[in-house]
């Protein structure tokens, strides 16, 4: 992980707390990190055996503490999902606003970023042809035409909020892992690293959905102090600023870590890496049934409707009596 060059940190928006949405808390993960993370563990799917869980990233974190059965289907079972327009979008909007960066910084505008939306959505076809199956039932293209206008808005959103023409990112799409002293590996992907002249480091996450409710601003921080604390144990150096950028709304969350935060998402995430070992040795993952099951794609394998999971690929022991339990573990 090398950070070449100083950036500015100037040119961000500041939230606007008289516009905060009322909206669920969102998954706290990258679309980009999910992607890349589901590529490699689709390919390990041809594997002979199934592999026990060895590493931690914010998406998978939050599968666990979300319902551990699901972070069973992706992680050890490895089940196939669709494709979502949401999540794609998510993705497209991604490349987008990394790929602007390459141009000098006056032609950085709106139009230009814009125009960049048919060619990124041309790659993300060809990187991943599954997505094309989205608007397979699109002859016309009409419904292709509104979605790929509804990432142009979300790009010419971002104008609002920040200003490219004064930024020169470090890092963009960095991928960062470390291991702590317990052995616990934590590895994601940082959407993008911003170091002052003065060194101090800003980690920027773009968000293509809206803000949460003021209750969830906690949750939805929980992948900001992950990486937070990956960059501390990497580069010994607290970031002095975590800033997610919500598109969707137009608004944008900061926070600033202090080494007492960063020391307490440690504990947290060594306590759900100690239920997830549990759970893996046991075989013991139970579901936890919520209002976001209905988006879930494996409905067909969760007893809750009434499925069936897969045989379990992995060896189990008998659980300990009086171990940790699965209930549910906040971000904090």
């Amino acid at each position: 992980m090398v950070w070449g060059m100083e950036t500015s940190t100037e040119g961000a928006a500041q939230p606007d707390s008289s516009t905060a949405a009322a909206v669920d808390p969102p998954v706290p993960a990258g679309p980009v990190e999910a992607v890349i993370e589901t590529a490699v563990e689709t390919a390990a799917v041809t594997a002979p055996t199934a592999i026990p869980p060895s590493t931690l990233s914010p998406s998978r974190a939050s599968d666990f503490m979300q319902c551990p059965l699901l972070y069973r289907f992706r992680v050890i079972d490895r089940l196939p999902e669709k494709p979502s327009e949401a999540a794609t979008r998510g993705t497209l909007v991604h490349a987008v606003l990394e790929r602007l960066f390459d141009a000098p910084a006056a032609e950085r505008t709106a139009p230009r970023a814009k125009s960049l939306v048919p060619g990124q959505w041309d790659r993300l076809r060809e990187s991943r042809p599954e997505v094309v199956e989205l608007f397979a039932d699109d002859p016309q293209g009409e419904r292709l035409a509104r979605w790929l206008g509804e990432a142009e808005q979300l790009v010419e959103r971002w104008f609002s909020l920040e200003d490219p023409s004064r930024l020169e990112p470090a890092e963009r799409e960095l991928f960062v892992e470390t291991e702590l002293d317990s052995g616990l590996r934590l590895r994601g992907i940082i959407d993008r690293v911003d170091v002052a002249p003065t060194g101090e480091v800003r980690i920027v996450d773009y968000k293509t959905g809206k803000a949460p409710r003021p209750e969830y601003s906690e949750g939805a921080l929980f992948q900001m102090k992950f990486y937070a604390l990956v960059v501390w144990r990497l580069k010994n150096v607290v970031p002095r600023r975590l800033q997610l950028v919500y598109l969707g709304s137009g608004q944008v969350l900061t926070y600033d870590p202090v080494v007492a935060d960063l020391e307490r998402v440690e504990r947290k995430l060594l306590a759900l890496w100690e239920a997830i070992r549990l759970a893996t040795e046991t075989g013991d993952w139970r579901p936890r049934p919520t209002k976001l099951c209905g988006w879930c794609d494996h409905q067909a394998h969760c007893p809750e409707f009434g499925g069936t999971p897969p045989p379990y690929p992995l060896p189990v022991r008998a659980a300990e009596s009086g171990g940790p339990a699965q209930g549910r573990m906040g971000p904090d």
